[in-house]
């Protein structure tokens, strides 16, 4: 349940009353915390509490914000963005719409000459029409290659999804269900790899417990700490 948000120098807290926490808690987010109280705790309580963490919580969101900053897949013309399968071209022509052309591995996007590319506008059409292509790509290529995977080193699993999911790259549920982003397809193959296997792991551990990561080390040979942390390095558009 929430409560009534509160601007401070923190940003924007949103507070989460929860009947089953035991603490607070408290988590950073890109414009603010969210905050979730137990039985009994008031906001104040509450406020008290990320005082007394003040330094720690403003230098985390810090390092929060040059993350995104850095990470922000913004198109402009001339950057080549690679994906999977086909590599992505933004040329300036003289053509009055925005046109979209997946042609022998190149996703060629014609943007109105003398239009603005840096508005938020702009990029959310481009963005638009790039995962269009993103989806269609991941359909054909993703669920095939967890097929291989799980073929390979023996996991099995009950269904696959292609969706749209901005906050995670995947994820597996107890009916041993997996659904994968199609933002995948931004990785390089290694790491597209990584998060396959993953999440196949989920289908024999559905924690991130000792077990699981002994697990990820069978199917990576002892390399998963190695490519979660190269996954760190990628972030998907926003």
């Amino acid at each position: 349940m929430l409560s009534d948000n509160l601007q401070t120098d923190f940003g924007t807290i949103v507070f989460v009353r929860s009947e089953r926490a035991k603490h607070l808690s408290a988590r950073i987010q890109l414009n603010g915390l969210r905050v979730t109280l137990p039985r009994g705790a008031t906001e104040q309580e509450a406020l008290n509490f990320l005082n007394t963490r003040r330094t720690t919580i403003l230098r985390k969101q810090q390092h929060l914000h040059t993350k995104h900053e850095n990470h922000q897949l913004n198109l402009q013309y001339g950057n080549e963005i690679n994906t999977l399968s086909f590599n992505i071209q933004i040329i300036e022509t003289a053509r009055n719409d925005l046109f979209f052309s997946l042609k022998d591995g190149i996703l060629r996007i014609e943007f109105p000459q003398n239009a603005n590319l840096n508005t938020v506008k702009a990029q959310k059409n481009c963005w638009n029409g790039i995962n269009y292509f993103l989806r269609k790509e991941a359909k054909r290529l993703l669920p095939s290659r967890l097929k291989q995977l799980a073929d390979q080193h023996g996991f099995q699993y009950s269904e696959v999804k292609i969706q749209s999911s901005k906050s995670r790259w995947g994820s597996c549920s107890r009916a041993r269900s997996i659904n994968l982003s199609f933002y995948l397809m931004l990785l390089p193959a290694h790491l597209v790899d990584y998060v396959l296997l993953h999440e196949l792991c989920h289908t024999k551990e559905m924690n991130h417990s000792d077990k699981f990561w002994a697990w990820m080390d069978h199917v990576t040979d002892s390399k998963s700490k190695e490519l979660r942390a190269a996954l760190k390095h990628y972030n998907m558009p926003t």
